[in-house]
């Protein structure tokens, strides 16, 4: 069978990381996979995206005059859409993020259409202005509108469900499918265990936080609670590294690095007891995991998070906001702990495993990813929902 598959940015992060996910699993089916997306850097990618077959198509300009980012993306995944209809041999079409598109397969082409929903894009904007809100207003009805004319929608946890159905009230009676993002064990286990540079041989105790650098991850967090924690230790004995993606055309990224950069100073933290990483590779940032004493995750109400299942398949701790996502994939006291969103319940964790390293982690965590996020059984499923598709047309 052959699947196209349209996504905008294939950069580095977590709607990224399912997306190659989706392609590599329906490959390892026998399927025929075609990529298409609007942006793509070999230099700022996942590994396993280098083998895959990818378009990138891009017409349209990302911003005009530095707005209207939103509406750009549209226009842009509409052009890939349409060049999709008529150069791309394809059975059937999965599209995440950009549900504009769907209109264009549905004007152009017979194959069924699958969405996939990280979350509603609405639902991921300011509107600081009333401009700002009557141009909204017209994205958002069409990112309804649009989103209605999928086959099958997909969402990546039961609190994206809920929250999808709360938001689009005309889509309240459309069957939504919970496809819970997958960990590939196997990409895992297959990298070698190495010592990183980033890490002192000083360090007993180290923390890592793995995130995109923008604003909504909320990394200010997982400094705060270092801060207080180095604060009842030796410093000498601890180190904080703060990780994710960076796209240097992305001014968000630039500027979240800075204002981290910025806190570490503010809050006294010793320049060499904390070590900032931009777009770590795959070998680096395993094997940063591999050491930390836990993983924080600092995002709240986070629509999954694949960080959390990452460490707890390396039988490391997650320390993670109590909301959203990591409600369902965080299993608290067995592969780690929920907590508050402020820096003082992160700290209560995080001097709990300093004082008490529990091998259980090693072993309970690993155990909890196979049997609920393994690659295996996201592959199974999404080639049903495919193959189901196809069938009933």
């Amino acid at each position: 069978m052959k699947v196209a598959i349209l996504h905008p940015d294939l950069g580095i992060g977590g709607a990224e990381r399912l997306i190659v996910d989706v392609a590599v699993g329906l490959e390892s089916k026998g399927h025929d996979v075609t990529l298409v997306t609007n942006h793509y850097d070999r230099s700022h990618c996942f590994e396993e995206t280098k083998s895959l077959n990818i378009i990138r198509f891009a017409m349209f300009p990302r911003t005009i005059f530095g707005l209207m980012w939103a509406l750009c993306a549209y226009v842009r995944m509409c052009f890939a859409a349409l060049y999709t209809c008529l150069f791309v041999e394809h059975d059937v079409v999965i599209v995440d993020q950009v549900s504009a598109c769907l209109l264009v397969f549905r004007l152009f082409s017979k194959a069924p259409l699958i969405f996939y929903c990280h979350y509603p894009d609405l639902l991921l904007t300011k509107r600081e202005s009333r401009l700002k809100s009557f141009y909204r207003y017209y994205l958002d009805s069409l990112e309804e509108y649009s989103t209605g004319k999928a086959d099958i929608i997909c969402v990546n946890s039961k609190f994206t469900a809920g929250v999808f159905r709360e938001t689009f009230k005309s889509l309240k009676d459309k069957p939504v499918q919970v496809l819970y993002p997958s960990l590939n064990n196997k990409f895992f286990d297959e990298i070698p265990v190495e010592k990183v540079d980033c890490i002192p041989n000083r360090a007993k105790f180290v923390f890592t936080s793995l995130n995109r650098y923008e604003i909504k991850k909320n990394v200010g967090l997982a400094i705060e609670a270092f801060a207080l924690f180095i604060s009842k230790v030796n410093p000498d004995d601890s180190h904080l590294i703060i990780a994710g993606g960076f796209d240097k055309l992305n001014s968000e990224n630039s500027e979240c690095y800075k204002d981290l950069v910025d806190l570490s100073e503010r809050l006294e933290i010793p320049s060499k007891c904390i070590t900032f990483l931009k777009s770590p590779d795959d070998n680096v940032k395993v094997n940063v995991i591999r050491n930390s004493t836990a993983v924080l995750y600092t995002p709240s109400n986070e629509h999954f998070g694949i960080v959390p299942v990452e460490a707890m398949y390396l039988g490391v701790p997650v320390i993670a906001v109590k909301s959203g996502g990591p409600l369902e994939t965080v299993n608290h006291g067995v592969s780690g702990y929920l907590a508050e969103n402020n820096p003082e319940d992160f700290l209560r964790f995080m001097e709990l495993l300093a004082e008490n390293s529990n091998t259980e982690f090693k072993k309970k965590g690993p155990e909890w990813v196979r049997k609920n996020f393994s690659f295996q059984s996201f592959t199974e499923k999404l080639d049903h929902i495919v193959c189901s598709r196809l069938s009933s047309q």
